[in-house]
């Protein structure tokens, strides 16, 4: 079947598949660097484990080991994913140039100076994060150690961070999300569970107290239910990361992975909960197996009713902000960003392709024979050929063009990783 016809079969349900091609065109989606190099970043030493709760499993060869490498990995992943990309920076990524080393607290935008060139060059905007894990000063509680030298050496981070985003929004003339997230936690079952989140809240007060433009950074507080080594007590739980949310709407806006919850809860369902309170919300797209195992997001049933969500509530108007998140060692991590973002791309054009006014007036008359009808009806309609159009039209391969580049890069570059 020819885009054409698969394109009547959609306009016979009122569906103008150009118009919905056009919209996700424009719609940011975040791509997180850490992908490529299995969250080393460059300022510690990559030979060491991750802490924090975090951990990437897998030896597959080819890890990018500086910056250069990173950034030749992530232009080849541009050449082959649709729409518009965002970069997604941890601040463990700062570049020193000339043995300008900076610990974490002392960060300053110059670090990112050949990021904000790699966007500009290539018309990106960039998200970021600080890195409240894999230090040394993490003992192991970060924003709510009990020790005051401690935490204070994190809040400055935050702060740090506050002002390299505000420089990377200023560079790159798009808002700029900053996601606060810490590992902070016990393996075992606590003494006293309020004191840290009571002093993890008068952390986060401090960062948000550093001047910023709340129209151009935008920062998140996410929650976790548990991870590796905390896995008796998160510090940074759901209720605590929403309840701060809601308290400081003026200043910062919630972030949900949903890799970050248990596992009979989904995130789709909270996208409308939340978007009936919060005027923003961002999320972090992953795909959990029995925890936030961070695995390749699929065009699998969670991802497409998290992309039906957004679209729905109208949250590509502005209202969510999105990005990827995980990280897989066990196969080619250029393979594995390329088919996880265009895996949410699809189900964001998936989504946009639905009838959803006529659902939602059959769910409001009642007629649920026929919604269901309809929406069992939706799922084998021609829809390949829209996405196979949609990237052409963005001047990228379609399904099943795209993997011999990956095979090729492979072979000239990887492998000469040692």
């Amino acid at each position: 079947m020819s885009y054409e016809e698969a394109g009547k079969r959609y306009a016979d349900l009122g569906i103008d598949t150009g118009a919905a091609m056009e919209k996700l065109k424009k719609v940011p989606v975040s791509l997180h660097c850490w992908q490529g190099d299995d969250v080393r970043g460059f300022d510690t030493d990559p030979s060491k484990p991750l802490t924090g709760g975090i951990q990437t499993t897998g030896n597959y060869p080819g890890r990018a080991r500086t910056p250069e490498e990173l950034m030749a990995d992530l232009d080849k992943v541009l050449s082959l994913i649709p729409g518009t990309p965002k970069m997604n920076l941890h601040a463990s990524y700062a570049i020193f140039e000339d043995g300008d080393w900076a610990d974490r607290d002392k960060l300053e935008p110059k670090h990112f100076r050949k990021w904000v060139e790699f966007c500009k060059e290539r018309g990106l905007g960039c998200d970021f994060n600080p890195t409240f894990f894999s230090h040394p000063k993490c003992d192991p509680l970060t924003l709510s150690s009990a020790n005051e030298e401690t935490r204070k050496f994190w809040i400055e981070h935050g702060k740090a961070c506050i002002r390299i985003s505000s420089y990377l929004a200023e560079e790159l003339g798009q808002p700029c999300v900053m996601n606060i997230w810490t590992g902070d936690g016990f393996k075992d079952i606590p003494a006293d569970r309020i004191g840290p989140r009571v002093r993890y809240r008068e952390a986060i007060d401090e960062i948000l107290s550093e001047p910023y433009d709340f129209k151009k950074v935008k920062p998140c507080v996410e929650s976790k239910v548990f991870g590796i080594g905390v896995e008796a007590y998160t510090v940074g739980s759901a209720e605590f990361a929403l309840s701060y949310a809601a308290m400081n709407m003026d200043k910062c806006i919630p972030l949900m992975d949903n890799g970050h919850y248990h596992p009979t809860e989904v995130v789709s369902d909270k996208i409308p909960a939340l978007l009936a309170f919060f005027p923003e919300i961002a999320l972090h797209v992953t795909r959990p197996i029995r925890w936030d195992s961070d695995h390749v997001v699929l065009f699998d049933d969670e991802t497409k009713e998290i992309a039906r969500e957004i679209v729905r509530c109208g949250g590509l108007d502005g209202r969510v902000d999105i990005a990827l998140d995980y990280f897989d060692a066990s196969i080619n991590r250029i393979s594995a960003w390329v088919t996880g973002y265009r895996n949410l791309q699809k189900a964001l054009l998936f989504a946009l392709l639905q009838p959803n006014a006529e659902l939602k007036a059959l769910q409001d008359d009642g007629q649920f024979s026929k919604l269901m009808v309809l929406q069992e009806e939706l799922k084998t309609l021609p829809f390949g050929e829209i996405w196979d159009e949609y990237c052409r039209s963005c001047g990228k391969p379609a399904d099943g063009e795209w993997y011999p580049q990956i095979e090729e890069y492979e072979e000239k570059v990887l492998v000469n990783r040692k």
